[in-house]
C-alpha cells in the first residue's frame, strides 16, 4: 500500500514523457506545452488509488490514469477558450500563446490520444471502464454547459447549482476512483460507496473553493479574493445570500451586480456576513464531506487501506479556517 504523497511520486515519474507525436509540431507542441505547466494531478492519482484500496496496482490503471489526466486537460483548454483566459497556472493558455483554432485542436487531440490509453488496457474490464468514461465525458459537458446557461439566468436554485457542480468537477473525481475500483476487483456495492465519497468530497471542494474566494486569506489562497464577486459568478454564496437576505440588501447584491460600483468586493461580503453566509457555507461544506466520509466507512475493506483516501480528504479539505 502507499500513501497519497506515494502516489503522486509514482504517478508524475510514470507521466514524465512525451504523449504526442513529433509532427507536426504545431499541432502537438502545444500540447506538450500544455501538459508540461503541472497541476496536481489528482484525478489520476485517484485512479491508482481506487485501485489499490481493493489490490496491488494492475498495470492497467496506468494506462487509464493516463487517459484520465489527459481528458482532464483536454476540458481545462476548452475552458480556456471558452472563458477567454489568459493565463492557467500562472502561465498563457494554448489559444493565448498559439491561437484559438489550434488550441481548439490541440484539446481534440488530446481527447483522442485518452482513447489511445484505454485502448490498451490487456484485462477483460475494457468495457466497463469504457461505459465509465463515456458517461462522465458526456456529464462533464453537461455540467460545462449548465455553467454557461446559468451565466444569462436571472434565477438559479441552489439544488440547480449543486447538479451542475457535481457535473462538472465531482463526476470525474468520483468515476476515476471508480475506475480504479473495477480494475482491483471490487464488488458493485464497494465501487457505489466509493464513487459515492468521490462525488461528496468534490462538492464539499468547490464549496470550499467559493468560500476561500470571498473569505480567504490572499497569501494562504493564492490568488487576491473577491474574484468570483467581481465577476458576478453565481456561487454557493451568492445563491444563499439571494435566498436569505433581507428585501433591501436583496435589492442591493442585484444593483451592485449590474453596475459593477468599485467597492463592490467590500459591500458584497458585508452582506454575505450579515446574512451569516460564511457560517452557512462552512458548515454546507462540512455536511458533505461527513457524507463522503461515511461513504468510504462503509467499503467493505479493511480500514488501514484506506488511510491513503482519507489523506486525499484532508489534502482537498482544509479545516483550518
Amino acid at each position: 500500500m502507499h500513501s497519497f504523497k506515494e502516489l503522486i511520486n509514482i504517478f508524475s515519474e510514470h507521466f514524465a514523457h512525451r504523449h504526442f507525436p513529433e509532427s507536426p509540431a504545431t499541432l502537438y507542441d502545444p500540447g506538450e506545452y500544455f501538459l508540461a505547466l503541472g497541476g496536481k494531478r489528482v484525478r489520476p492519482i485517484m485512479c491508482l488509488m481506487g485501485n489499490e484500496l481493493f489490490d496491488e496496482i494492475n498495470p492497467d490503471a496506468y494506462h487509464v490514469a493516463n487517459a484520465i489526466e489527459l481528458f482532464h486537460n483536454f476540458t481545462l483548454i476548452h475552458d480556456d477558450i471558452m472563458d477567454a483566459a489568459p493565463l492557467r497556472r500562472g502561465m498563457e493558455t494554448v489559444h493565448k500563446k498559439y491561437g484559438e483554432s489550434t488550441a481548439l485542436l490541440t484539446g481534440d487531440v488530446m481527447m483522442i490520444q485518452s482513447y489511445e490509453y484505454l485502448n490498451k488496457i490487456q484485462g477483460n474490464n475494457i468495457h466497463s471502464i469504457l461505459q465509465l468514461f463515456n458517461r462522465t465525458a458526456k456529464e462533464v459537458c453537461e455540467g460545462q454547459q449548465l455553467d454557461m446557461d446559468f451565466e444569462k439566468k436571472d434565477n438559479v436554485s441552489l439544488d440547480e447549482y449543486i447538479e451542475m457542480i457535481s457535473l462538472k468537477t465531482s463526476v470525474l473525481l468520483a468515476a476515476s476512483l471508480e475506475m480504479g475500483a473495477i480494475l482491483g476487483g471490487a464488488s458493485a456495492g464497494n465501487r457505489d460507496h466509493l464513487y459515492a465519497f468521490g462525488k461528496n468530497l468534490g462538492i464539499a471542494f468547490q464549496i470550499q473553493d467559493d468560500y476561500l474566494d470571498a473569505f480567504g486569506d490572499p497569501e494562504k489562497f493564492g490568488k487576491d479574493v473577491g474574484g468570483d464577486i467581481r465577476q458576478n459568478k453565481k456561487t454557493f454564496l451568492l445563491l444563499h445570500a439571494l435566498e436569505v437576505a433581507e428585501e433591501d440588501q436583496k435589492a442591493q447584491l442585484l444593483q451592485m451586480m449590474k453596475e459593477n460600483p468599485s467597492d463592490k468586493v467590500e459591500k458584497v461580503l458585508a452582506i454575505f456576513k450579515a446574512c451569516n453566509v460564511d457560517d452557512w457555507a462552512k458548515s454546507l461544506k462540512e455536511k458533505y464531506l461527513q457524507t463522503a466520509l461515511q461513504h468510504l466507512e462503509d467499503i467493505a475493506v479493511i480500514s488501514s487501506r484506506k488511510n491513503a483516501l482519507m489523506e486525499l480528504a484532508d489534502f482537498l479539505i482544509q479545516r483550518d479556517y
